[in-house]
């Protein structure tokens, strides 16, 4: 009896000695996916295409931010928000919605490329490409002339 005290006292005082760990492992960084829905490849000069967008998270963080940033890779092109606001390539700008929808109008005859990237505040990104040709199935290159 008095040797299952003592197991018992030491038992716990060693629980006093480990304690528990007051800090919560909170996770902030949680992976996602952007998916569109079909968009349209062929345009004219001064038509414009919706491209329909969804934020798919993996997790909820409140404090994660999500961002836009796009580059016109090839052509010319003016892409906005479903608010009219115009992105300036290689700006970025935060998102405030996980469904949102992008408006690409077309300012030249040539093959035009976006790349669309949306990333996180934990630098995590997600990338989407977009080429469209010109609707009348000839595809125009201005050719650059050194002097």
């Amino acid at each position: 009896m008095k040797k299952t005290a003592i197991i018992s006292i030491v038992t716990a005082m060693m629980l006093l000695f480990v304690g528990c760990n007051d800090k919560l492992d909170v996770q902030q960084m949680y992976e996602f996916t952007v998916t569109t829905m079909p968009v349209q490849t062929t345009i004219k000069s001064g038509e414009t295409v919706e491209i329909r967008c969804q934020l798919n998270r993996f997790g909820r963080y409140q404090g994660a931010k999500y961002y836009i940033n796009v580059f016109q890779l090839e052509g010319k092109g003016l892409l906005q928000n479903e608010k009219g606001n115009t992105f300036v390539s290689n700006d970025s700008y935060e998102l405030d919605s996980e469904v949102f929808r992008l408006y690409y109008t077309s300012l030249c005859l040539v093959q035009q490329v976006i790349d669309i990237t949306i990333y996180d505040n934990f630098n995590q990104e997600f990338k989407l490409s977009f080429s469209f040709t010109n609707e009348s199935g000839t595809v125009r290159r201005i050719q650059n002339s050194t002097n």
